[in-house]
């Protein structure tokens, strides 16, 4: 990260670190921006643990901050603050009122546990479905990790009740033809609108969202280009993760790094830079 880019975040870490003394008074071994530059760098790249390079912290001490932020929440904390800021600056205020739903099967490494997969019939991939609800800017709102053959009824009610978990703003949500009426069933109990949007029968073959005659859907497409952009960052292509919530964390770290350099205009500097 560049100095810009931590000077975003450093503020979420210096006070978490503050507020989580070692028992000891061991202040760590490593730098804290190393450790966020570790987690990033094995997100964009997809390396094991144990190939992280050298000049940075070693799997012990990358994976222990990596869990501890995953399981209490920092990690999410990070993302959102960022989104807030971006949200801010494009004359939005903090939190959506519309969010657009949908899902991504994605196959899962041999290490996964059997009882965290399944298989998705009509897709024919077996691994997890990765669900996210995305403000109009394509910025995450929520993210839930599930075995592949959960139905999309389940994964749009999570996905409903972790959007209204956040500051009650988001009065309606558009989701693709996957979705059935459990789920616009579901927004009564959330004071949530949802609309499934369907495809035009009159519409054949693939055509481009400035041609389409429906307006959600070609808003719904907000998500389908989220996702593009998260298969950059290798770690989530395939499912590498023995945790559904490291799943979900590795979601947000993907768009804390994406925000960061949205918000600073710069990009990650590579190892040909002078």
């Amino acid at each position: 990260m560049s100095d810009e880019q931590w000077a975003l975040i450093e503020p979420v870490i210096t006070a978490w670190k503050a507020g989580h003394p070692s028992v000891s008074g061991h202040q760590g071994r490593y730098e804290m921006r190393e450790i966020v530059n570790a987690i990033l760098y094995q997100s964009r790249t997809g390396c094991q643990w144990d190939y992280l390079p050298h000049d940075l912290p070693p799997r012990s001490e990358t994976y222990y901050y990596f869990a501890k932020w995953r399981d209490d929440g920092s990690d999410q904390t990070i993302h959102d603050r960022l989104r807030w800021q971006v949200r801010e600056r494009a004359g939005r205020s903090e939190d959506p009122s519309l969010v657009v739903l949908d899902t991504q099967s994605v196959h899962a490494a041999v290490n996964v546990p059997a009882d965290t997969t399944g298989k998705v019939p009509a897709k024919k991939v077996p691994g997890r479905k990765r669900g996210l609800a995305v403000d109009m800017l394509g910025l995450v709102i929520a993210v839930v990790v599930l075995a592949a053959s959960t139905h999309e009824n389940r994964a749009g009610m999570m996905l409903l009740d972790r959007a209204a978990a956040q500051p009650a703003t988001v009065s309606k949500a558009l989701v693709g033809q996957g979705f059935k009426s459990a789920v616009v069933a579901h927004d009564a109990t959330l004071s949530i609108d949802v609309e499934i949007v369907a495809r035009n029968p009159a519409e054949r073959g693939f055509v481009p969202p400035a041609e389409r005659g429906l307006v959600p859907q070609t808003t719904r497409w907000v998500v389908e280009r989220r996702y593009g952009v998260l298969m950059l960052h290798r770690r989530l292509v395939p499912d590498y993760e023995s945790r559904p919530t490291s799943s979900e964390s590795r979601v947000y770290w993907a768009m804390t790094d994406v925000i960061a350099r949205r918000l600073t205009g710069q990009t990650t500097p590579t190892w040909r830079d002078a």
